[in-house]
């Protein structure tokens, strides 16, 4: 019924006169309203206000103002490092993801430029800066852990190599500590071979890490249990000849005077032959 009286309205003479005069005045003010016009500001002009909303903290503007630069001045010389700041000021933000992809681009399109190993450290850093703790998946682990040694092999060198050096051993100390934090699990449960397959993959993958000692304690402790005497005794030995003032060898000590053995090397023990192997 309103359908059709809405039909009938419009086939009037009159009512089709004021259609289209309000059709035109609609027209008229679309036309009027017009897009503003695009200024281009000078590069200076724009690099400067995203450096100065950068030291005020404002860091998504500053990125944004940044991305301003190089979009108005995309073949100047202030481009490349405004790509560069854009990334900063993400990572500043913590907005890693964000930070990463920008870097990967400015990486990609700058592969000489002379901020390109920053590039790689900063990008490693946003990683490295994602690390949970050994109680959570460590796939932010491994991602830090390849980027770092990305710029240790890319830029020896260079300033940021030290540092990426030791955030790898500590990268590699918190893998180390995941192994750790499940192999304790499964000895808890007297699950002992489960236990040892963490506490061998921590002395065969990450030797150079804090937690060696207490791994080697850990196996003697779990061939103990087991009645595999010969790795225990193979194992405490390795333990003192090498921590020999540590309180895990004391402890490792003690388990095997108790049971009136004490640490003996063992020719064919796999814990010898790895431990060789090390050295």
């Amino acid at each position: 019924m309103k359908s059709g009286l809405l039909r009938q309205l419009i086939a009037t003479p009159f009512t089709r006169t004021i259609w289209a005069l309000s059709l035109a005045a609609s027209l008229a003010a679309c036309s009027s309203d017009e897009k503003p016009v695009y200024v281009e500001r000078p590069v200076e002009e724009l690099y400067n206000n995203a450096n100065n909303a950068l030291k005020a903290g404002e860091n998504v503007k500053a990125a944004q103002l940044f991305d301003e630069v190089e979009r108005q001045h995309p073949y100047s010389v202030w481009a490349s490092k405004a790509q560069l700041m854009a990334a900063y000021a993400l990572y500043t933000e913590n907005k890693y993801d964000d930070a990463i992809s920008a870097l990967d681009r400015f990486i990609d399109l700058h592969p000489g430029n002379r901020d390109t190993p920053y590039a790689y450290y900063l990008k490693a850093l946003s990683f490295y800066e994602q690390i949970s703790d050994v109680g959570r998946d460590q796939k932010m682990t491994r991602e830090a852990l390849t980027a770092l040694r990305d710029v240790v092999r890319r830029f020896p060198q260079s300033k940021y190599a030290r540092d990426a050096q030791l955030k790898v051993d500590l990268a590699n100390d918190h893998l180390a500590g995941k192994q750790m934090t499940i192999g304790r699990y499964y000895l808890n449960r007297k699950e002992y071979l489960a236990a040892i397959n963490r506490f061998r993959m921590v002395i065969g993958q990450f030797q150079t890490t804090t937690h060696v000692p207490e791994a080697l304690h850990r196996l003697v402790e779990s061939y103990l249990a087991l009645g595999i005497i010969d790795e225990a005794q193979a194992t405490a030995s390795v333990l003192g000849h090498n921590f020999p003032g540590d309180r895990w060898y004391q402890d490792s000590y003690a388990l095997l005077t108790d049971q009136d053995l004490e640490p003996e090397e063992k020719d064919g023990s796999w814990i010898s032959d790895v431990w060789d192997s090390i050295l």
